[in-house]
């Protein structure tokens, strides 16, 4: 079954790194950036796993809990971490999942429903849809997904940027234009009138077409 945007996200139990996790109940009322991985050992996703470990606090600031996946036991996560710790000049502190039976990837769509087999005998080839990064929200819903190949790296900064933008909306009926950033002028969505948009961005808007208004980004709550 497909998990698509605006869906409720799935909730599962799993082992980690750091115990047991209740997912749903492990969310509480924080956003969650769920991010997953082929397989334990590659190179890619070893800098990734760097990279957020060196961006968490940036994460924490906006009440975000990070929440790692790969395709190999806790065990062996716990092996790549030292590496991982080693290699990219960061120390990990946030858990990543263990899911060598496939359960949640296809739970979340990630992979082939029929995929399975030896966890040890498949490789990193064989589970290679399983690069995808949700975001979630308090009310456990999925607000956005991105999806990877092996090759490419992921940009950590846009998914902060797009965590920024996913937090204003749902605080402020508005909508973030091509390569935001916080700060800047946002849009004043189509669906409202010129007389509600008054109402509620005081400081006006200027109207550049009827359909495209533009405001200053109000100051978060």
């Amino acid at each position: 079954m497909a998990v698509r945007i605006g869906d409720e996200a799935p909730d599962f139990v799993a082992q980690s790194t750091e115990g047991t996790i209740k997912f749903h109940e492990w969310i509480g009322d924080s956003w969650v950036v769920f991010f997953s991985h082929p397989k334990d050992f590659t190179p890619v996703c070893t800098t990734e796993l760097g990279a957020v470990a060196r961006l968490s606090s940036e994460f924490h600031k906006r009440n975000a809990k990070l929440l790692g996946l790969s395709i190999d036991t806790v065990e062996d996560h716990r092996k790549w971490m030292r590496d991982i710790e080693e290699t990219q000049n960061c120390k990990m502190d946030y858990p990543v999942i263990g899911d060598p039976d496939l359960r949640v990837a296809k739970l979340y769509d990630m992979i082939h429903p029929n995929a399975g087999g030896e966890p040890k005998a498949r490789t990193a080839a064989d589970n290679a849809t399983v690069r995808n990064v949700f975001f979630i929200g308090p009310d456990k819903h999925i607000k956005a997904i991105f999806t990877y190949p092996m090759s490419t790296g992921r940009n950590f900064d846009e998914v902060l940027r797009t965590l920024d933008s996913l937090q204003l909306t749902a605080e402020y009926k508005l909508a973030t234009p091509v390569n935001w950033h916080p700060g800047e002028d946002v849009i004043v969505p189509a669906s409202m009138s010129d007389e509600e948009a008054q109402k509620q961005f005081p400081e006006g808007f200027r109207k550049m077409k009827p359909y495209l208004r533009m405001t200053h980004q109000p100051h978060r709550k």
